[in-house]
């Protein structure tokens, strides 16, 4: 897709040239394929880090999240969430906004919860990367 803007989920721009990721303005190979894959994921589904290390073919949960921390700042970063549902830890409210504008399947948490922000139902909210919904 060309990215060629470097932001985190929130607004930070990630680092380039230092860890050898090319000149300033260039995205690893790695992460431009994380983000495409995010790019597909279609408004209201999720998939898990392990889900787009497991289409990709390469790399694994923490290589997604790494690149995701970085460089999604660009990509529907909410769409690629942890594999028990939790929102994403400081960025609940945003995350949760868009789960919301979009549909996402939720599951709320009881009163009885320490904390009562929901969790995504993962059974109906996972997308398994393939393009026919």
């Amino acid at each position: 897709m060309g990215r060629m803007r470097l932001e985190g989920p929130v607004g930070q721009t990630g680092a380039s040239g230092a860890d050898g990721s090319g000149p300033a303005g260039e995205l690893p190979p790695y992460a431009e394929a994380v983000l495409d894959v995010a790019d597909r994921i279609p408004p209201g589904r999720v998939m898990t880090y392990g889900d787009v290390a497991e289409w990709l073919g390469e790399g694994g949960p923490r290589q997604v999240g790494r690149v995701m921390a970085l460089y999604g700042g660009s990509a529907p970063w909410w769409r690629v969430v942890r594999a028990d549902g939790a929102l994403l830890p400081g960025h609940e409210l945003r995350a949760l906004g868009h789960y919301r504008d979009e549909g996402t399947p939720l599951r709320e948490r009881g009163p009885a919860a320490g904390d009562h922000v929901p969790r995504i139902d993962m059974r109906r909210a996972r997308w398994d990367g393939t393009e026919a919904e």
